[in-house]
């Protein structure tokens, strides 16, 4: 298969990844809450994310048997029937067969999720894994706005139902891609099980400060981010503005953030890159605080937005370079996986209360609890200073990520 055409599929499928997510955390909320749930429940919908996290635990399964467009094709027509069934659901009333489908949706997603990444291993070699990299955080990017920001702003003209049954016909279609892919031959060597090594390196004493430091690291800015897209639904935001500001703007803005914050974690090393970008990181939250406690322009939640998105990059910049650098090459991807889970099921269980919080303490002190919850996370870094591997040119100004 010529580098070209890898590409193409790398571009495919990583669209057809990200887009499930973007409809779950960006387009739900708005959804809701627009019908007129509770926050209390729209916070607890982020349990619903929890597949997301525990996808480790049946990935295996997909590792060992059948194709992974069998996987593929497979999770992409759960998620067009799923989509397809919230339509005669009541949204004002949520009940327990839409959680069920929902839930059913999450875990469909997170299946595709784990055979995608699996053949973008499969197809990779030394001279295309650059560029394989590069395509599929764009294409995941790209389905994120067109899933998030897009599809709200496009609801505001068609209605929810045209919008779900728009998209049941789009995931038919990118099943069929799916199933279309050029399929890799594995041999019984390659499908080997790395979970007991894993866990040797994962569990071991001088690892508990990191084991505590990846789930609060993120926690402020997280907490945060369950509740903003209500709060522009309370303060009377059109679907347009929250689909083009929040969304689709904020995207853009988190990729900038990403990329400058790439640059500094080059320039100025790890450490410093989790210090500074995660106290930028929490203290942007502070514009939220200002939003919903003074009386302020109408336009002033666009800048705590922009902000708030930008240095949400700039801390995840640090974060991520954080977990790759306490990766060994050999089992790499698996013990990121698990990394990456421990963090998304703080995200995912402190998400569910959230609702809670802004029913209990309002929209002001909530929005200012959670600037206080990066605390922990900044005050554990002398803890893991051993284990940031900083790889920093000394004479290397200019360099960029």
């Amino acid at each position: 298969m010529t580098q070209r055409r890898t590409l193409f599929w790398i571009a495919v499928l990583y669209f057809a990844e990200g887009l499930p997510f973007g409809l779950a955390y960006d387009v739900w909320p708005v959804f809701f809450r627009a019908h007129g749930v509770s926050l209390k429940e729209i916070g607890l919908m982020s349990l619903l994310s929890l597949p997301w996290t525990w996808k480790l635990l049946w990935a295996p399964l997909v590792d060992r048997w059948g194709a992974r467009q069998h996987w593929m094709t497979g999770a992409l027509l759960v998620l067009s029937a799923t989509t397809i069934a919230i339509i005669p659901q009541d949204a004002a009333h949520p009940s327990w067969l839409l959680w069920g489908v929902l839930l059913l949706f999450t875990t469909a997603s997170a299946t595709q999720d784990i055979a995608i990444d699996a053949y973008a291993v499969d197809v990779a070699t030394p001279e295309t894994k650059g560029p394989i990299n590069g395509v599929r955080v764009s294409a995941a990017r790209v389905a994120l706005l067109v899933g998030g920001g897009g599809m709200i702003s496009l609801a505001e003209i068609t209605g929810w139902n045209v919008l779900w049954a728009a998209l049941a016909v789009l995931f038919l279609g990118l099943a069929a891609a799916a199933f279309s892919s050029p399929r890799v031959t594995l041999e019984a060597s390659q499908r080997r099980d790395p979970i007991r090594p894993v866990l040797r390196w994962l569990l071991r004493w001088e690892m508990l400060p990191v084991l505590l430091f990846v789930p609060l690291y993120k926690l402020a800015d997280s907490t945060l981010g369950r509740m903003v897209k209500p709060f522009w639904v309370d303060r009377g935001y059109s679907l347009k503005e929250i689909g083009l500001i929040s969304v689709t703007l904020g995207v853009v803005l988190t990729i900038a953030g990403a990329l400058a914050g790439g640059w500094f974690v080059k320039r100025f090393g790890n450490f410093s890159a989790l210090l500074w970008l995660g106290l930028a990181q929490g203290v942007s939250n502070l514009g939220y605080v200002a939003v919903a406690s003074l009386a302020l322009p109408r336009e002033s939640i666009y800048v705590a937005s922009m902000v708030e998105s930008f240095t949400q990059g700039l801390g995840t910049a640090a974060f991520l370079a954080f977990l790759m650098s306490l990766c060994d090459k050999e089992q790499a991807a698996t013990q990121y996986a698990l990394l990456s889970a421990l963090f998304a099921l703080t995200r995912d269980v402190a998400g569910a209360f959230t609702g809670i919080g802004v029913e209990t303490l309002g929209y002001p002190t909530y929005f200012a609890f959670t600037t206080a919850l990066a605390i922990p996370g900044l005050a554990l870094l002398p803890f893991i200073r051993r284990h940031v591997r900083d790889e920093k040119p000394a004479s290397d100004t200019a360099a960029t990520s």
